[in-house]
């Protein structure tokens, strides 16, 4: 639309946050890829499409319907209605999730905690609405967040105050100075949102240990955690991969988000909360936290698509609900791309110091720029899809439209995933989405970039 021609409304007639960066993010990301589809982008963190395949899709659907029909005894007219016709609000794949969660994850969980949601995103939106109970309230949040989780709590009027990640994942000390910071406020600090595994964007995981404190500071402070797990299956090595925070949680502090998007298929758009906190109502009338999140639900999607949760459902029962077993080729590949790129980037920077052996944090952006330490620098994380590169320069929207119109490479910037406007000298990489060619392709293009910046800023 033409600025001359005549509006019917401004963006001032509509939600503040219709205006917000956090939402505006995405849409500029998914243009500059449309723009430029012919450069390499190293920066979707979609999964890997060489495994796609449509007819899986149609077993997955047979192998969930004769689920019903043998295993739950559902009459042929029951089991196509279960299919077909509007759903149960909390899902019907509940129970199947539930064992999912049971043999990977070691969580013991009713399903009926259970509310099957539109992808992740709707499920972090319900506990944002739930949580959003009046002004006072805040949300807490890792620095730097996923951009998906400030959208949605800028939807629901929920100002979200930024936690130190550092080294370990999460600065326990500035948690729980940002939780007494926000009381003496006289505000209500909710909850604190995290990914404790290969977080998005930072790549940076929280050790066991850690894990626990938190679960203890959490208790201490009569704070909930919001688990948020979709890369945790991806790690690139062979041991033991550390417990989720949930299935640590004796005191029902976390609320679990979790994606069927990276592990069996984005495209069904199904995810999952899993809230057993315990809600009290008028006349001492006890529920669950998943049973006012499906009330919420119902006024926002009514329920998750049937036909969807089904290929999920019946992907689940041909891995006898693994999802460990299920993604063994994919978690295979992005092994194999992860340790390609760490070593493409050793080998274009060499003069770079050795990287450490554990993923160091990327540059805050309060942070001083170090002009005698002009070197490019990079996390090295134990799996998951990211790895965030530091530079001596700011990198903005600006120089990545310049990195995809003349040098044919897309990333992201790490400005995207903090809550100012203070510059940022980092960029993060995707390795899930591309081949070990096309990562060195993206590479030589990018450290041609960099060059040239450096050039010119020092000319």
């Amino acid at each position: 639309m033409s600025a001359a021609e005549p509006v019917d409304l401004t963006v001032a007639d509509l939600h503040p946050a219709l205006g917000d960066p956090a939402l505006t993010s995405m849409n500029f990301l998914n243009e500059v890829s449309e723009r430029h589809p012919t450069a390499v982008s190293l920066a979707a963190g979609r999964p890997y499409e060489e495994f796609f395949d449509v007819a899986a899709v149609h077993r997955h659907l047979d192998t969930f319907h004769r689920h019903l029909v043998d295993d739950l005894g559902h009459r042929p007219e029951q089991a196509r209605r279960l299919l077909l016709q509007y759903g149960r609000t909390k899902g019907i794949v509940h129970h199947l999730i539930a064992r999912n969660l049971a043999v990977d994850e070691g969580i013991t969980v009713d399903p009926e905690d259970v509310v099957v949601t539109v992808g992740c995103q709707e499920a972090m939106f319900l506990v944002l609405r739930a949580l959003r109970a009046g002004p006072a309230d805040v949300l807490l949040a890792v620095a730097p967040t996923y951009v998906g989780l400030t959208g949605a709590a800028r939807l629901v009027d929920l100002p979200v105050w930024p936690v130190a990640g550092g080294p370990t994942g999460v600065d326990l000390a500035d948690l729980a100075a940002q939780v007494r910071r926000a009381r003496a406020a006289g505000l209500r600090p909710r909850a604190c949102y995290l990914m404790p595994d290969f977080a998005n964007p930072s790549g940076v995981s929280i050790d066991t240990a850690h894990r626990q404190r938190l679960l203890d500071l959490a208790a201490q402070e009569d704070l909930l955690l919001l688990e948020d797990n979709p890369y945790g299956l991806f790690h690139s090595d062979d041991g033991p991969r550390p417990p989720t925070l949930k299935a640590l949680d004796t005191g029902r502090r976390v609320v679990y988000l979790g994606s069927f998007a990276k592990t069996v298929l984005p495209g069904a758009r199904v995810g999952y909360v899993v809230a057993d906190q315990r809600v009290g109502g008028p006349g001492g009338r006890v529920g669950t936290l998943a049973d006012q999140l499906a009330m919420i639900k119902s006024m926002v999607t009514v329920n998750t698509s049937p036909i969807a949760q089904a290929v999920i459902g019946g992907r689940l029962l041909e891995h006898g609900c693994s999802l460990v077993a299920a993604n063994t080729r994919e978690r295979s590949a992005y092994t194999r791309n992860l340790r390609h790129l760490v070593a493409g980037l050793t080998r274009r920077f060499p003069a770079q110091p050795d990287q450490p052996d554990q993923p160091n944090q990327p540059e805050h952006p309060d942070q001083p720029e170090h002009p005698d330490q002009p070197g490019v620098r990079w996390t090295v994380p134990a799996g998951g899809f990211f790895v965030v590169v530091t530079v001596p320069f700011p990198v903005d929207d600006a120089l990545l439209d310049r990195s995809a119109r003349d040098y044919g490479v897309l990333w992201t910037p790490m400005a995207h995933f903090y809550d100012d406007t203070a510059p940022v000298r980092a960029l993060r990489l995707s390795v899930s989405a591309v081949t070990p060619e096309q990562i060195d392709v993206g590479l030589d293009r990018l450290a041609a970039l960099i060059t040239d910046e450096l050039t010119r800023r020092a000319g």
